[in-house]
Formats: C-alpha cells, sequence, structure tokens
C-alpha cells in the first residue's frame, strides 16, 4: 500500500498543467471526496499496526505534496490567464473616447457662473406646479388674458396642478421662504403647450433672476444686465425696449447688438444688427404683497431668458430641435469640461 502511495507521489511531483480546467481536474482527481487520498484515508484502518506509523508519514507526504502543487499551478495558470486577457500590461493603452456636455449644459453653467461671480446663488424647485406659485402669486389671477401668452400643460386629474411654464414659480417659492436680501437665479426645465418647429419647443430651459433688497432701482438692473452681456458675449452694447409683463412693472425687453459682418447676421437680426435675449423688469408691488413682503420698504428687478435661444446664438445652431434629438453626430461636436 505504501508502495501504491509512493508511486503516486512521483506522479504528482511530475505533473504540469496549462490551463485552470486541467488543474481542477488534477484538484479533484486527489482531493475530492472520491478522490485519491480519501481511498488511501479510507484503508488506513486495515493497514497493519506494525506499518501504520509509515503508512501515515507516507500518506501526509502525498497530501503536502498534493497541495502545494495545487497552489502553485494555480498560480501558473493565473498568470498566464491574465497576459492572455490582457497582453503586455506596458505597452501603451488605447486612446479614451471622452464624452460631450450637452450644449444646454454648457451654456446654463455659463450662465450660471457669470451671475454666482456676482453674488447670486441658485435656487430650484418642482417641474409640476400649482395654480397659486405659477401663475396667481406673480400677479396673474383667474382669468387674467396674460395667461392666455402661456398654453399651459394642465394635469387632467387636479385643474389646479400643471407643469409650470416659467422658472418664477421657483423665485414665489423662494420669497415665501426667505426675508430679504435676496439675489437668487432659478435655471431650469419649463413645459408649453406650442407646436414643435425650427424655432419653437413644448420644452425648453430658462434662467431667471430675481434681486430684492432695499432702494433697488432700474439702473440697478441695467448695471447687472451690462455685466452679464459683457461677460457672456464679449458685448457691451445693449438695449432695453419697453414691454408688458404680469408680473413686473416698468417691464423691457433687452437686445444685444450682434452686428452684421455675415450673412448669417443679417438673417438672424433681419438687418437690424440688433437680438433680443430676456425680458426684465422691476419686480411689481402686488408680486412682493403675495409674498409676505413690504412693497413699501422693498423693491427689486427680475429677468429671465430662455437657454436655447441663447445658445443658438452662441453656436449658430438654427434648429431648436437638434438639442433633444440626442443625435451623436451633433453631441460630440462639444467639448467636454468646457
Amino acid at each position: 500500500m505504501i508502495d501504491k502511495i509512493n508511486e503516486n507521489l512521483i506522479l504528482v511531483n511530475g505533473f504540469d498543467a496549462q490551463s485552470k480546467d486541467e488543474v481542477e481536474a488534477f484538484r479533484i482527481k486527489y482531493l475530492g471526496k472520491k478522490g485519491i487520498l480519501n481511498d488511501f484515508f479510507t484503508a488506513f484502518k486495515e493497514v497493519s499496526p506494525k506499518v501504520k506509523r509509515d503508512y501515515g508519514q507516507a500518506l501526509n507526504t502525498l497530501k503536502n505534496a498534493v497541495v502545494e502543487k495545487v497552489k502553485a499551478l494555480q498560480a501558473q495558470t493565473a498568470d498566464t490567464a491574465s497576459k492572455g486577457n490582457h497582453g503586455d500590461l506596458s505597452r501603451p493603452s488605447f486612446p479614451l473616447d471622452f464624452g460631450s456636455r450637452h450644449p444646454l449644459s454648457l451654456v446654463k453653467n455659463r450662465i450660471v457662473d457669470i451671475f454666482y461671480q456676482i453674488g447670486f446663488n441658485i435656487s430650484e424647485g418642482p417641474e409640476i406646479e400649482d395654480d397659486w406659485h405659477n401663475f396667481t402669486a406673480l400677479n396673474l389671477p383667474e382669468y387674467h388674458p396674460a395667461r392666455d401668452m402661456q398654453d399651459t400643460f394642465f394635469i387632467q386629474t387636479d385643474p389646479d396642478i400643471l407643469l409650470r411654464t416659467h422658472t418664477s414659480s421657483v423665485q414665489v417659492r423662494y420669497m415665501e421662504n426667505y426675508r430679504p436680501p435676496i439675489r437668487t437665479i432659478s435655471p431650469g426645465r419649463v413645459f408649453r403647450n406650442e407646436a414643435i418647429s425650427a424655432r419653437s419647443h413644448c420644452i425648453f430651459h430658462q434662467v431667471e433672476g430675481l434681486y430684492i433688497d432695499k432702494n433697488i432701482s432700474f439702473s440697478d438692473l441695467k448695471q447687472t444686465l451690462l455685466y452679464f452681456t459683457k461677460a457672456l458675449f464679449g458685448n457691451s452694447k445693449i438695449r432695453l425696449r419697453p414691454s408688458y409683463f404680469p408680473f413686473t412693472e416698468p417691464s423691457a425687453e433687452v437686445d444685444i447688438y450682434w452686428g452684421l459682418e455675415t450673412e448669417t447676421d443679417y438673417r438672424i437680426t433681419k438687418g437690424t444688427g440688433w437680438l433680443e435675449i430676456m425680458g426684465c423688469g422691476m419686480v411689481d408691488p402686488n408680486v412682493l404683497e403675495n409674498c409676505n413682503i413690504d412693497p413699501r420698504k422693498y423693491s427689486g428687478y427680475a429677468f429671465g431668458m430662455g437657454i436655447e435661444r441663447i445658445a443658438m446664438l452662441i453656436y449658430q445652431i438654427g434648429d431648436i430641435r437638434l438639442f433633444f434629438e440626442n443625435d451623436i453626430r451633433f453631441l460630440s461636436q462639444f467639448q467636454s469640461g468646457s
């Protein structure tokens, strides 16, 4: 019996394997429940007492040899598999394709950063809004004709719940929860029931700003917008045209001078050289009262712009639908981290 153990010891010491499967088969052959070593241990009780000591020593030698052989072969085949899967790890790696930020995100981040540098914080609110925050608190009571200016998506189960039509609703919530001085911008997605075309979409993005404090005047608003347009466009020439918004009085449209250097300039400015970029005005006293702010003590200004419109100007994009189609050929043109 001892001779059989020694024969297996010679086989074990001379065994080699090229794959994990061969190593596993070898391990099961000797160390499995029905393996050779188990048979030798079972036969131990039948061995003559005179040779039990020598038999036990030979069996332990074989067992240790098998265990060490399995460990060595497992390490060897693991190294081989690693080299096979990855090749030479010292070789230069393949170039990595970096993703691109969406152009709307790039423009939004630039706008937010400009206002952040002059003390505006960022406020956000729900996209599903109620009538009070989206309309009534903003001096748009029920049946007000200006509501028709914003075709609204209402939630059918509750006519008081809707998809917000502007981020001014965030400003209302902010004024309800914080006391002046208030200086905040509200970027976000808004929804209006409009036909989708090259120039309009039912989903778009806005950045709206609000500044409430004592003795705020229209000249403060103009200087803020002048700083913003110069920082974003590198153009300090702006003009303000009288306009109407229910939540500001007086109200104005803001134009920048884009120039008439190319044929595209003539087309997008309709030959005038001027481009409208946002609306603005002094916050209506009724809005302040609705938010429990005393209009006799505080005043403020507000402004709002569409991110898509700004992005179309900066990147000379002629179709707003490109922002929503997720075409990789379009999106890959914009550098990540810009």
